[in-house]
């Protein structure tokens, strides 16, 4: 007695080749997609981690949240999918392939009456005319024939895009490929972040889950400039960098300027510009105090955060500086200082001195005058670090899966059979998509059929 059982590894393979697997991953990627979205990745902003509670945290980052798409359980659900996509075009491209390589040349009379596009026409000379005729008159309006003698009769067979039913495993192995090229991106390549300040050099770069990379060259900042709107909003910062081997500039990568979006390529290696600020360490500010009453200015040297105290008791203490004051005083420019002042036995106030501008600091009615120098400090520019050596492998899966999908979509493969018989001439036409539109076509060429005179 035959059994219907089927054993464990022919059930595994079942398992696989499963549309509703497809479809059962295809959703879970796009919804585990959705966290990725709405939780940053990376390193989590001091924010964040302010607003979340500590039980969140702590399930969020053992999930792999923070870092979705290099969790074991995101790559998991990649490699089941590029198993489901294999399996599955392992299973049907066989017959797809034999279906496209070895048409039907001769169509069965039970097989005429399933196509809905057909039309005859009577012919009355000899059927090796006809088929000759009609031969050329088929080649002429849609693709040269393949002729077939069976059974007394001839079966012209012609097609176009025959190849266009493999569109869809086009698709599939674009995928696949854009999946090796991420793999390998991971595996080999890195995401880090760098400072660097003007005048210095590094050589290695902070990756994104801590400790030092070494890039196998060096970037040195020659100088970096930020330019603003009239609101104070930064319009625009860069940085001219220059790259080291050995201790010499590389050729053509001297003093090359990096903006948002316009990187610095080298040896597989690119730098974003991403961000900037002032060098804390190391960097003095100038701060004049000048007694109303008239005498020598005296010259403070601080630095943020630090105070002074004057002769007279005076506390000057320099909270922060900016070297474009417009964001903090509209209708101002150029670099000011925010201070507090405590006059001895009187209350602390703070107010902002300006360089550009010291009648304004001099508008002040207390006995000191306070005036803002500028200071020594060095700007830094932030910068992002990747290496990805698989990005090219994922641009050529992403170009086959523009030219999968407009096979999959944009082509179809159509099909005529022209059966010839004592008397008779029947013409059947079939496309794979969009029958309406061939049905056109072939209307077109079936009235042209039924105008010929045989």
């Amino acid at each position: 007695m035959a059994t219907t059982e089927r054993s464990f590894v022919e059930t595994v393979w079942d398992f696989f080749c499963s549309l509703k697997l497809t479809m059962f991953l295809l959703i879970s990627l796009a919804l585990t997609s959705i966290i990725g979205t709405i939780l940053p990745q990376g390193q989590l902003p001091p924010e964040y981690v302010a607003q979340i509670s500590p039980a969140k945290l702590q399930i969020y980052s053992k999930l792999g949240f923070f870092d979705m798409y290099h969790s074991w359980w995101f790559i998991t659900l990649l490699y089941i999918f590029s198993l489901n996509l294999i399996s599955c075009s392992i299973k049907r491209l066989p017959h797809v392939f034999k279906f496209v390589s070895t048409p039907t040349l001769v169509l069965a009379e039970s097989a005429r009456n399933s196509y809905s596009l057909r039309k005859e026409i009577s012919v009355s000379g000899p059927i090796d005319k006809c088929k000759e005729c009609l031969t050329a008159f088929l080649g002429a309006e849609f693709s040269t024939p393949i002729v077939t003698e069976h059974n007394g009769e001839y079966h012209l067979f012609a097609q176009k895009s025959a190849w266009s039913r493999l569109g869809v495993y086009v698709v599939h192995l674009s995928i696949l490929v854009i999946f090796v090229g991420a793999i390998i991106g991971s595996l080999y390549g890195y995401k880090g972040y760098v400072s660097i300040v003007e005048g210095t050099s590094i050589n290695t770069v902070e990756g994104r889950n801590g400790g030092q990379i070494p890039l196998g060259f060096e970037v040195l900042c020659e100088k970096f400039n930020v330019d603003f709107y009239a609101t104070g909003a930064p319009k625009e910062f860069r940085s001219i960098l220059t790259v080291l081997e050995n201790g010499k500039p590389v050729p053509g990568l001297s003093q090359v300027k990096v903006i948002v979006n316009h990187p610095l390529t080298y040896k597989g290696i690119t730098f974003y510009q991403s961000s900037y600020g002032q060098a804390a360490e190391g960097s003095e500010h100038y701060i004049t105090v000048t007694p109303r009453a008239g005498g020598t200015p005296e010259k403070l040297t601080v630095s943020e955060g630090t105070a002074v105290t004057l002769k007279d008791g005076t506390v000057v203490k320099l909270l922060e500086t900016t070297q474009e004051v417009r964001q903090f005083a509209p209708g101002f420019s150029g670099p000011a200082a925010r201070i507090e002042v405590t006059p001895k036995g009187a209350a602390p106030q703070i107010f902002i001195v300006f360089k550009d501008f010291p009648e304004m600091n001099a508008q002040r009615g207390d006995a000191l005058i306070f005036g803002y120098e500028g200071t020594n400090a060095k700007m830094y520019t932030g910068l992002q670090v990747a290496k990805d050596p698989g990005v090219w492998i994922v641009w050529l899966g992403c170009t086959l899966m523009v030219l999968g999908l407009f096979i999959a979509f944009f082509m179809s493969h159509k099909r005529i059979w022209l059966v010839i018989s004592k008397g008779h001439a029947r013409i059947y036409g079939n496309a794979s998509k969009n029958q309406a539109a061939f049905e056109m076509q072939f209307d077109a060429i079936a009235e042209k059929f039924q105008k010929l005179k045989i």
